[in-house]
């Protein structure tokens, strides 16, 4: 899937991109949300520059890091405060800010997603770590190519449900159809 991922072309990323942040801002409860977290995407990871963008001012944008093997937030108002961090990955400089809660959106990547919800990361857990199964968590969901829905992926008691997948097609609700 991550070979898939980076063979798309630049033009087809972008277009997907577009479509995704459109869809993302019709949806009612991303319009209400004080505060939305999403991701610097990487490695073929559907862009999200054009959605942060498009949030705009319109709600405080948290980004992530890893500090210690785990998820730390900062607010971010300009895509060009992020600067590579561990790996490389582009990361908040702000000070850190208090975890998503209920009531936030978490807008996070996946390598696979399934209907059901289940999401493949990258193998380090750091999201499932953050808002564990079975306590209260923002509003999780997925950001993916449609290509990245399988029709089941592994996952245990560890793991975390997204609570809808969001790809260039639309919206996708766990247990019902895309919409």
């Amino acid at each position: 899937m991550a070979s898939r991922r980076l063979a798309v072309p630049s033009q087809v990323a972008q277009e997907a991109s577009q479509a995704v942040a459109r869809a993302v801002l019709e949806e009612p409860a991303i319009r209400i949300a004080r505060r939305i977290a999403l991701y610097a995407a990487q490695g073929g990871e559907l862009p999200t520059r054009p959605l942060f963008e498009a949030l705009g001012g319109a709600c405080e944008r948290l980004l992530p890091r890893i500090r210690g093997g785990s998820l730390e937030w900062a607010s971010v108002q300009a895509w060009d405060e992020l600067a590579p961090g561990r790996f490389g990955m582009p990361e908040p400089l702000g000070e850190a800010v208090s975890d998503p809660a209920p009531g936030d959106v978490v807008l996070l990547p996946g390598l696979a997603f399934d209907g059901e919800g289940w999401r493949l990361g990258r193998g380090g857990g750091h999201f499932d770590r953050a808002f564990p199964p079975g306590q209260p968590a923002p509003w999780l969901v997925g950001l993916a190519y449609w290509f990245q829905l399988l029709d089941a992926v592994p996952h245990d008691s560890r793991d975390r449900r997204v609570d809808a997948i969001v790809t260039e097609r639309g919206w996708i609700r766990p247990g019902r159809e895309a919409g």
